[in-house]
């Protein structure tokens, strides 16, 4: 007889983190499918790694789900059209990070007609369960954009014994991975089961935060499903404390394991997976359509009705705005993201990629000035990584860029957790980017 499932501690407590004001508005709010725009304009580089080239061209007919953008290396994935209708262009556009980059432009037709080739993914074996990763499209879609068929194509000689599904979603207002546990439940343990029996991977740690009771409800279904009759399958239960969902943070506080600089999760014998990634890869399977819509939340104190949305990649973020009905005219800024590792949006023209998660319109809000550093310590105190903040920012201001590697600046995650704390209001995290790109350069 099965013995009653039990909640899991972490097993490590990170150091550092922050305690953030939660605003969770939409964990309860059902999410809404956005109608398709009048035309999206869809980026051929979507994820870490090589830009897809472009299959398609001017005049062409698509069709929702069709290949417009064929991976074009290992570290890669394709993209797919999110709207039925006509290429208009395919061309380098600056519309979303200020940074020219090659779109294909469609115009809808309004119909939103699925490409009839598509299919569901036969999956018998590791190397299918990968493929069918790849064919989708899919990329981790916590924010990181890792093209998720190389996480599930392991080395033969790495031991995978541990499946971490990521779904603590630590970022104030995102709600969009809670909504996905709520109604995508079925979607997400057909998932998990999936990967495990196919990977053959020994233990299965479902992380969510405890600030998040129904979803907890919810996920402890899947630990005391009937298929996990050696009991492998279990739910973890984290500290609502930021940046618990970062992949170093999580791999930590669930296994102990530290994962080295440059090393991916596979080579300490982990696969850490977001949870609306593993939903994402089963629908795929079952129905053929790969990845050509998001959920985001939009939120922000400049937003009266907050809600989930489900949209077409590409689409505007005016679209988007408009279609939540939020106004832009006392917001001094849009975050795409989260506010604490989220970017700030140049302009309105940029668009939903896979990697979105939210959009934040944010009301002026009065900025304490900066003031010297004091010495006080607290950036230290809050970095989950155990860097030294302070003294990365007085080697960028003395020049002394040698000191960057010996403070290990390269282990940052880029979380903000210093510039949360700093009661001297220092840029400590732009500070701490600066850095990272500066040793790379330096290596080039």
């Amino acid at each position: 007889m099965k013995l009653p499932e039990s909640i899991l501690r972490p097993v490590k407590r990170i150091h550092g983190g922050a305690y953030l004001d939660h605003h969770k508005n939409t964990a309860e709010t059902e999410s809404v499918v956005m109608p398709c725009p009048a035309a999206v304009n869809i980026p051929l580089l979507q994820h870490i790694g090589a830009p897809c080239n472009p299959v398609v061209k001017k005049g062409d007919t698509v069709f929702v789900g069709t290949l417009i953008g064929e991976a074009s290396g290992f570290v890669s994935a394709p993209v797919h059209s999110s709207v039925s209708g006509t290429v208009v262009d395919v061309k380098e556009l600056t519309i979303s990070n200020g940074l020219p980059q090659k779109y294909v432009t469609i115009e809808s037709d309004g119909k939103m007609q699925p490409d009839h080739q598509l299919a569901p993914f036969e999956v018998n074996t590791a190397a299918d369960l990968a493929e069918a990763a790849k064919q989708c499209g899919l990329v981790g879609l916590g924010g990181a954009g890792f093209p998720a068929h190389i996480k599930l194509s392991p080395p033969k000689d790495v031991n995978i014994d541990t499946l971490i599904i990521n779904a603590a979603e630590c970022e104030p207002y995102i709600t969009s991975d809670y909504r996905e546990c709520m109604e995508s439940f079925n979607d997400v343990i057909e998932g998990v089961y999936l990967i495990k029996d196919k990977l053959n991977i020994e233990n299965v740690i479902i992380c969510v935060e405890k600030n998040k009771p129904l979803a907890i409800k919810k996920l402890m279904e899947i630990a005391a499903d009937r298929r996990d009759a050696d009991d492998a399958v279990k739910l973890m239960k984290l500290p609502s404390k930021y940046p618990q969902g970062a992949e170093k943070v999580i791999i930590y506080s669930a296994t102990g394991r530290k994962l080295p600089l440059g090393k991916l999760p596979s080579d300490i014998g982990c696969i850490v997976m977001n949870v609306t990634s593993v939903s994402t890869l089963y629908k795929f399977i079952t129905t053929g359509m790969p990845l050509v819509s998001k959920r985001i939340t939009v939120d922000g104190n400049a937003v009266s009705e907050p809600k989930n949305i489900i949209v077409p990649i590409g689409t505007s973020v005016k679209d988007v705005i408009e279609f939540a009905g939020a106004t832009c005219e006392n917001a001094v800024r849009i975050i795409m993201g989260g506010p604490r590792m989220g970017n700030s949006v140049i302009k309105d023209t940029a668009v939903i990629e896979k990697r979105s998660n939210a959009l934040l319109i944010m009301k002026d809000k009065k900025i304490a000035p900066q003031t010297a550093c004091i010495r006080c310590g607290r950036c230290a105190n809050a970095c989950p990584m155990n860097l030294y903040p302070a003294a990365v920012e007085t080697a960028s201001r003395t020049g002394n860029t040698e000191q960057y590697n010996k403070l290990n600046v390269n282990y940052c995650i880029e979380c903000g957790s210093c510039s949360y704390v700093c009661p001297a209001k220092r840029p400590l995290t732009q500070i701490m980017r600066t850095a990272k790109a500066e040793v790379r350069r330096q290596k080039q």
